[in-house]
């Protein structure tokens, strides 16, 4: 799970409380087959419910997910931006994907390749990296 490095700093993990349930939402009346849809990613989600559900401030909100106040604010804008467009225009909501964790995963790395990945808590530490096999990995802290 590498997040594309464009020349910046490596993209770090979101922290998500525990991805929705429902992760779908569409107009009544009008079949899925005939909606465009658009994607929220679930961090979006997640920044939107700690400050507009939570009532969090933004600083309190970065906190919780692990990430600046400036990169709370990116991930804010866009899923207003994609919450509204569904709205007006009536599209289909699908919230899936992003670049995140949740309380029952933890992170692996690579310190050949720095490749990331998420496993499950109860799962067992990874004996080599999934992209280039190498033997030295490592928990990543959170």
């Amino acid at each position: 799970m590498n997040a594309e490095n464009k020349g910046g700093r490596p993209k770090c993990l979101r922290k998500v409380e525990s991805p929705p349930e429902v992760n779908y939402f569409k107009p009544r009346g009008i079949p899925l087959t005939q909606l465009e849809a658009i994607r929220l990613k679930v961090e979006e989600l997640e920044a939107m419910k700690l400050v507009y559900y939570e009532k969090l401030n933004r600083e309190q909100a970065a906190k919780r997910m692990g990430v600046s106040r400036r990169t709370l604010g990116r991930e804010l804008k866009a899923g207003i931006v994609n919450v509204v467009d569904g709205l007006l225009h009536g599209k289909a909501i699908e919230i899936s994907g992003g670049y995140y964790i949740s309380d029952g995963e933890k992170i692996f790395r690579c310190l050949d390749d720095k490749h990331e990945w998420k496993t499950l808590k109860s799962d067992k530490k990874p004996d080599e990296c999934p992209e280039c096999g190498s033997k030295k990995i490592k928990r990543k802290r959170r």
